[in-house]
């Protein structure tokens, strides 16, 4: 069950109406979305910019997150800061009460865990701001970093505009003493172009402000209950993007090797995530109207994607029949994968399609030699 909760003003009155009315008939949110939208055209609830973000045990991080949210230069009424509790069960909530109290732009969702995908479909599906930013709950937003951003995009109408970050070590960010910036400068471009000289390792989404029309224009959203689904969204909104902007702006403080985070370990269990993301990826080649130049890129980023997840498996797997699992869950989760740029890439794919258990042990006994012999 999902509960919607409202700071108590006259301005998220109407909010409360709505979602009681909701609970009291027992509709589901699909038709308070669509109530609310109804309501939000007449009483000029539209704002700039909608911040949405996930929580799920960040209890240590939460707070200085959404304090960063708060020391950006904008005023309270030009944004709104939706704060999706995925099921939290440590003091996240706890941790960040008295911000919530003493900002009336604040709306928080409570939802069963659900994953990071729902909880930011479920965020955008509120959010009435012309632009989306969705940090992660345990990074930061650099100070006075988000109006600029704002600004040009208004002006400019972009569908994304994708900025730079700073990654810092988890130990060091509580000495880390600010950025000086540079010179605010950007390039307007294509999606087609973004995608070309994307980091296919780097296909962070909280990097970026996207245009709240574009992602509902092209029913854009998050594969439900995966990891890595930065991955697919990326592509498929840059494929999909028409006028963008990249800029070397630093938006966010991006918090690396924090312990049981995401992304700092590689199970049995993860890899059908990833799996499910080389899918979606791949299936992005039947985009209407991509082209050649796109279509190569797109190829050779699932097959770093494939690569990397190869990597974790042969480094975070330690049984034989788990690795065997997984390129087993790969053939069957998207068994059109094809990788034919170059010999190696030929040779890859006939492996994993007639000899998989071969092909990642192989490549572990490979892997164990090398590290023997640094």
């Amino acid at each position: 069950m999902m509960v919607i909760r409202y700071k108590n003003t006259k301005k998220n009155k109407y909010h409360q109406i709505i979602t009681m009315f909701c609970y009291k008939t027992k509709q589901n949110l699909e038709i308070s979305h669509k109530l609310y939208n109804f309501v939000a055209k007449y009483i000029n609830l539209n704002m700039k910019l909608s911040i949405i973000v996930p929580v799920y045990n960040v209890e240590k991080y939460i707070r200085p997150c959404i304090e960063s949210i708060f020391k950006q230069g904008l005023d309270d009424a030009d944004f709104e800061v939706i704060i999706v509790n995925d099921g939290s069960t440590d003091h996240s909530m706890e941790m960040i009460k008295d911000l919530i109290n003493k900002h009336h732009n604040v709306l928080v969702i409570n939802q069963e865990n659900q994953s990071l995908s729902v909880a930011r479909n479920n965020g955008v599906a509120i959010a009435k701001g012309e632009y989306i930013l969705m940090p992660d709950s345990d990074d930061l937003l650099v100070d006075n970093s988000v109006k600029p951003l704002l600004e040009i995009a208004l002006e400019k109408k972009v569908d994304i505009i994708v900025a730079e970050f700073l990654s810092i070590n988890d130990n060091d960010i509580a000495s880390f003493l600010g950025v000086v910036q540079e010179k605010f400068s950007y390039q307007e471009m294509t999606g087609e172009e973004l995608l070309l000289e994307l980091n296919p390792r780097q296909c962070y989404v909280w990097r970026a402000l996207y245009k709240r029309s574009f992602i509902q224009d092209n029913h854009l959203s998050f594969i439900p209950g995966i990891n890595y689904q930065d991955v697919p969204f990326t592509h498929e909104c840059y494929l999909k993007a028409q006028h963008c902007i990249k800029t070397p702006w630093l938006l966010n403080i991006y918090r690396a090797n924090r312990p049981l985070s995401g992304t700092s370990f590689f199970s049995l269990k993860k890899s059908i995530s990833y799996c499910t993301a080389i899918a979606s990826t791949w299936d992005l080649r039947k985009t209407k109207g991509i082209s050649p130049q796109a279509l190569y890129k797109l190829e050779e980023d699932v097959f770093i994607s494939f690569k990397m997840m190869t990597y974790h498996t042969l480094h975070s797997i330690h049984k034989s029949s788990e690795r065997k699992a997984v390129m087993s869950l790969l053939n069957a989760t998207a068994p059109h994968l094809n990788f034919t740029h170059g010999f190696r890439q030929k040779i890859t794919t006939f492996m994993i399609k007639r000899m998989p258990s071969l092909y990642i042990e192989c490549y572990h006994l490979y892997a164990q030699i090398a590290y023997k012999m640094r």
